[in-house]
Order: C-alpha cells, then structure tokens, then sequence
C-alpha cells in the first residue's frame, strides 16, 4: 500500500515536474524570438556601417578634388591647403594646353560613344535574338575583347596602323575608342534584348505594324534603357582611358594624357575644376536617367 501510494506520488512528481519543464521551455521559446530579432538588428546595422564605409572608401577621392578645386595654393603643387578661393573656377578654361587637352577627351569620347552606340546594339540584337554561323566565335571575340589587357589592345592597334601606313593621331584614337567600346555596348543590349517578352512584338504584328514600325514603336523603347546605359559606358571608357590612347593618338594630347605629363611640374588646379564639372555632369546624367526609369515604370503600372 505504501509503496503504491509512494509511486503515485512519484509519477505525480514527475508530471509536475515535467510541466514545469514545458511551462519553462515555453517562456524561453517565447523570448527566443525577440533575441533573434535582436541578433538581426545588430547584423543589418554592422551591414549599413560596411557599405557606408565602402562608399567612403570610393568616393574620397572624388570629395578630395571637389574640395581642392577651391583651393588657392601658391604654386602649381595643389596637395595642401592654403585657403579657399573661387578664381580657379572663373579662370577654368584660362589654360590652353589643358582646354585643348579636354576637348579633344570630350569629341573623341562622344564620337566613340555614337559609333560604338549604334554598331554594339545592332551587335546586341544579333547576339540575342539571331541565330547564324560563328554566333559563338563572335561571342568569344567580344569577350576576349574585354578581358584582354590595354597594353596588347594598344599595341596591336600600334601595329596595324603603322602596317597600313596610316599616320596616328586624332582619328586613329577615335577607332581605337570604338574598337575596345562596342563589346561593352553589345553586352549590355544583348542582355536586355535576352530578356524581351516576343509576344508584344507579335501583337503590334497582329494589329497591322509592319515590322519597321514594330521595331521603332515596341522594341526600339524597350531597348532604349540598355542603349543609353551601353553609351554611357562607353563615353566614360573613351574619356578615361590613358593605356590604348598613348599608342595610337600620335601627336594629339588628350585630358589623361595632359594630367600625366603635368605630374611632373606640378597639376594647376583647374584639373580639379574640369574634373568637378564632368563629375557634376555625370551625375546630373545619372539623376536624369534614374527619374526617366521612375516615370516609364510608373506609366507602365
């Protein structure tokens, strides 16, 4: 009898026991949650610090000759800080050498970056929507195109035109530009033309369009995104470049070359007044498209 009583006890015991084990393990279960949340919280914030540290990291360099475009140093050495002045913005195209440096960066980038333009999106729908003989060796010559280093791009570019006899300079740099910017051009509208839905084009068919009309009313809007972005690409490559422009432009002195040559004396500060402007202009382009891109999704919903 006692032992009975003893084990109903004990198994009684037990279930409390075993309650209070559920009873706890449901508070924890309940906290568990807001530790977690907590946890997360804490890695979102580290990522925010990351990125804004990363932009930091790039953009320095950029805050850096904005600010020292307004410096007033006493010689062409513009490394210190001697106090803030806004004459180098009124005098910013005082310096011949250096104006003509700019222009001819400007012309040839833009020329580069209609012909590159047109010629990689006609690429770009070739590539995405045809199918022909030596589809792939064209796309491993695109992207051998890209990945080779400028040296070997400029020094073969050297030689052809000394082969053909052809004097470097102005022209030769501006197919040179072309020639090493109409893959990224291509690449770019290859993949929007990849991703286009065929049935719009076939319902502009089905409504009597014709297949000029088709392409200039449905696909031409649909491609225009990745055609600006491709040109826009382009024109910044073109502008930039210093490697492939030192071997084919000859006796013509583009804005890197022109920066280069100046290490040596001493950078005026208006090449932090030039580059200020191309950086505004490039990011009022930026705004611009971004506003554009807002709006045709907004129609389009």
């Amino acid at each position: 009898m006692n032992t009975d009583v003893h084990g109903r006890g004990t198994a009684a015991g037990n279930a409390a026991g075993s309650g209070g084990g559920t009873t706890g393990n449901g508070t924890g279960g309940g906290t568990a949650p807001a530790a977690v949340r907590g946890r997360a919280r804490r890695r979102v914030d580290w990522g925010r610090y990351h990125t804004w540290a990363v932009l930091a990291w790039l953009f320095a360099p950029i805050v850096f000759m904005i600010v020292f475009s307004f410096n007033d140093p006493a010689g062409r050495h513009n490394i210190t800080w001697q106090g803030f002045t806004l004459k180098w913005y009124q005098n910013a195209f005082a310096h011949t050498e250096l104006n003509e440096a700019m222009f001819n960066s400007v012309s040839i980038a833009l020329l580069s970056m209609v012909v590159s333009g047109g010629l990689g999106t006609l690429l770009g729908l070739a590539l995405g929507r045809f199918t022909f003989r030596g589809k792939q060796l064209t796309n491993l010559v695109m992207f051998a195109a890209i990945s080779a280093p400028e040296v070997v791009i400029g020094a073969a570019l050297l030689s052809t035109f000394l082969m053909m006899n052809v004097t470097t300079g102005y022209w030769t740099t501006v197919i040179a530009h072309v020639m090493f910017c109409v893959s990224f051009v291509a690449i770019t509208v290859r993949a929007r033309v990849i991703t286009l839905d065929p049935r719009l084009e076939e319902a502009a068919r089905d409504l009597g369009a014709d297949s000029w009309t088709t392409f200039r009313l449905v696909t031409l809007p649909m491609l225009f995104p990745a055609i600006m972005a491709g040109g826009l690409l382009a024109f910044a490559l073109s502008i930039d470049d210093y490697i492939i422009t030192s071997f084919v432009s000859g006796d013509v002195t583009t804005f890197p070359l022109w920066i280069w040559g100046a290490t040596r004396v001493g950078i005026p500060p208006q090449v932090n007044v030039m580059g200020t402007l191309l950086f505004a202009v490039g990011l009022l382009l930026a705004v611009v498209n971004v506003v554009m891109a807002r709006r045709r999704s907004a129609a389009g919903d």
